[in-house]
């Protein structure tokens, strides 16, 4: 259910925030309407799907776990729509392992923010990615490559040739209206034939990756075992604990 007035001039931008706490909506409500964009805030993904049809976002930023479908869902829809696909989405989760940054990273969301979070650095990377999609117009896909979530949560350099390519273009914002049920994919351009070169450096690149989702998982692996140890080290301390209470009533 949107809460939300949407009638606003064109000029403002249009930031979409979906998520099921009616204090999280107010929140960045204020935060964005004090740098002058138009909130639209929703409590869950139908509502705010519906609404693209009046509204058409310049930025949509959901929660990962919703009442309805997930925002995993609402990005997807928004990533495969012909005139939405160049919207940037930030997907918000209050725990970022590596499973949700792979699921992010899937349906090509653009960041990733951990949950809780100050209002004003929401704002800020909203205002980055704006900023970047109007200059995708005036520079080619390749200086404009999105880095991988994978990098961005766990400080790992990825290299722009294992990155996907940026979208050459950026469609108008406030273009048209949109039918909020219209899912159809974009048409790809025919891959061109890589050269013997090209297709070593990109057999390198996978190969890198692989090596760091390597390391993620052993960091992994070590951060659940040094858990499990203070786990013990808990119950030991308890246990002595309890042994000088008995001992204190004795005397």
């Amino acid at each position: 259910m949107s809460d939300t007035n949407i009638s606003q001039p064109v000029s403002v931008p249009n930031i979409y925030f979906i998520d099921d706490s009616a204090t999280m909506r107010e929140v960045v409500k204020i935060a964005f309407r004090r740098e002058n964009f138009n909130v639209v805030t929703c409590s869950d993904v139908a509502s705010a799907i519906s609404l693209f049809a009046q509204t058409i976002p310049n930025a949509v930023i959901s929660d990962v776990i919703m009442p309805d479908k997930d925002g995993y869902e609402l990005c997807q829809f928004v990533k495969q729509h012909p005139e939405l696909r160049n919207t940037p989405v930030i997907l918000m989760s209050g725990i970022v392992n590596q499973e949700v940054a792979e699921k992010a990273h899937d349906v090509k969301a653009d960041e990733l923010l951990r949950k809780p979070f100050h209002p004003q650095d929401l704002v800020a990377r909203v205002k980055k990615l704006l900023h970047r999609d109007v200059s995708v117009e005036k520079s080619t896909p390749t200086e404009n490559a999105p880095v991988n979530l994978l990098s961005q949560l766990f400080g790992f350099p990825v290299p722009a040739s294992a990155a996907p390519a940026a979208p050459s273009t950026v469609a108008a914002p406030h273009a048209r209206a949109i039918a909020p049920s219209a899912s159809a994919a974009t048409t790809q351009p025919a891959p061109r034939a890589a050269s013997p070169a090209a297709a070593s450096s990109a057999n390198a690149s996978c190969a890198e990756v692989a090596k760091l989702r390597s390391e993620i998982q052993h960091l992994g692996s070590l951060v659940k075992k040094l858990q499990a140890q203070l786990e013990v080290e808990r119950e030991y301390c308890a246990a002595l604990e309890s042994q000088l209470r008995a001992l204190s009533s004795v005397e």
